[in-house]
C-alpha cells in the first residue's frame, strides 16, 4: 500500500514517513534501510566530521539508489562546504535543525535540492517559507532531544494555518494511527525518531535498546542540565544526578567534555569559539550554556554509541513508553502505512 501526499511527490519517496536525523544514530545503515523501504531517511551530520559525512553519503549511495536526506547545522563553521558536498553528490533533501540563511536555501534549491528545516513555532515556519523552504518539519513537545513546550496537537494546526508549503508532523508518532491523524489534520506525513532508533537496523547497542524498551509513559523528562536548553531524555540515574549537580560543578564537567569533543572532531579551539559565538548570536544563552551545548554530543555518544548508560544521555520521545519491540525498518514503515490507509478508508466509508 502507498499513500500519495505532497511530501511523497516533493521528495520522490513512496511513503509519507520520515526517519529523523538523530545524532550518533542516523548513520548509513539506518538511512539506506529507510530509503529502501520507501521512506525518507535522513543522515545526521552534526556529529560527523566532514570526511565522515563524505564517507557516509558514499555508503548510502552504495546501499540504495533511492532518495535520502542529510541534516545540517546551519551555524557550523564548515556549513558552506557541506552544502557544496550535498550539491556535488546529488543528495535529494537538506534538512536543518536551525533555520538556514536565505542565501543557503536559495543555493540548495538552485541545484535541485529540497530544503526542509525543522521548526518549533508558526512564526518560524512563516520565516523559512518566505525564504524559499520547500517544506517544514514541526516537532511538538512530545518529541525527543531538543523540544518545545507546545504539544503536537496544538502546534501542528497552528503551523498548517500559517504556511502553504507541505508540513511534516513530528513528536509523538510511532504507528499508523498517528500517521492517519496527522494526515487528517492536513499534514503531508510524519517524522519519527525513537521508533526508528528502536529498530533492527539501528546501530544503538542492544543493551541500550533494552533500556529504552523497559520504559513506561513517565520514563522521559525534559531537563535543562544537559546543555541549558529543554532536552527530552530518558530519566536515567545520570540525568537525575545532573539535575542535582550544582551549576558551577556542572559547567566544569561540561567544559572537560567540550574539549574531548573538540579532540574527537578535529575542531580547532578558534573554530569552537566561533561556533559558540554563532550560537550566542540572536539567542539568550550564557557562556556556561554554550559550554554545556558543546558537551552534549559527548554525553549522547557515551550512551548511544559506547553503550555507557551510566555516563551517557539517552534522548527519547515520550512514545518510548508505547514501544515494546525491535522490528525491521521495512516492517515499521509497512505496518504504519497499511494501518493508516485502513483507518482512512474506514473513516471515508
Amino acid at each position: 500500500m502507498t499513500l500519495d501526499t505532497a511530501l511523497t511527490r516533493l521528495v520522490g519517496v513512496r511513503h509519507p514517513v520520515v526517519q529523523t536525523g538523530m545524532g550518533w544514530v542516523a548513520g548509513p545503515r539506518l538511512v539506506s534501510a529507510t530509503a529502501e523501504a520507501g521512506g525518507l531517511g535522513i543522515l545526521a551530520s552534526a556529529t560527523m566530521t566532514y570526511p565522515e559525512l563524505e564517507a557516509a553519503i558514499a555508503e548510502v549511495k552504495q546501499r540504495t539508489d533511492r532518495p535520502f536526506g542529510v541534516n545540517l547545522r546551519a551555524d557550523a563553521t564548515d556549513a558552506g562546504d557541506r552544502v557544496d558536498l550535498l550539491i556535488r553528490e546529488g543528495v535529494r533533501v537538506a534538512s536543518f535543525a536551525l533555520a538556514p540563511r536565505k542565501e543557503m536555501i536559495a543555493k540548495l534549491r538552485d541545484h535541485g535540492i529540497v530544503v526542509i528545516p525543522s521548526i518549533g513555532a508558526a512564526r518560524h515556519a512563516e520565516k523559512v517559507a518566505a525564504w524559499g523552504a520547500d517544506a517544514v518539519i514541526v516537532q511538538g513537545g512530545e518529541g525527543g532531544g531538543h523540544t518545545g513546550g507546545v504539544a503536537t496537537t496544538l502546534l501542528l494546526p497552528s503551523v498548517l494555518d500559517a504556511v502553504d508549503i507541505p508540513v511534516v508532523a513530528a513528536g509523538g508518532f510511532f504507528d499508523g494511527r498517528g500517521l492517519a491523524a496527522a494526515l487528517a489534520y492536513g499534514a503531508a506525513g510524519v517524522a519519527m525518531g525513537t521508533r526508528f532508533l528502536l529498530s533492527k537496523e539501528s546501530t544503538v547497542p542492544e543493551e541500550v535498546k533494552r533500556v529504552y524498551l523497559a520504559q513506561n509513559l513517565t520514563g522521559t523528562v525534559v531537563t535543562r542540565r544537559v546543555d541549558g536548553l529543554p532536552h527530552r531524555v530518558l530519566r536515567t540515574e545520570l540525568v537525575e544526578k545532573l539535575e542535582d549537580t550544582g551549576r558551577v560543578r556542572g559547567t566544569l564537567q561540561a567544559a572537560r567534555n567540550a574539549l574531548r569533543f573538540r579532540k574527537l572532531t578535529g575542531l580547532s579551539l578558534p573554530a569552537m569559539i566561533r561556533e559558540g559565538l554563532a550560537m550566542k548570536h540572536g539567542n539568550e544563552m550564557t557562556w556556561s550554556q554554550i559550554i554545556m551545548a558543546a558537551n552534549t554530543p559527548m554525553l549522547l555518544r557515551a550512551g548511544l554509541v559506547e553503550g555507557r548508560t551510566d555516563a551517557g544521555v539517552l534522548a527519547s520521545g515520550q512514545v518510548v513508553g508505547m514501544i515494546d519491540d525491535l522490528p525491521t525498518v521495512a516492517d515499521i514503515i509497512d505496518t504504519t502505512v497499511t494501518q493508516a490507509k485502513e483507518i482512512l478508508q474506514r473513516l471515508g466509508g
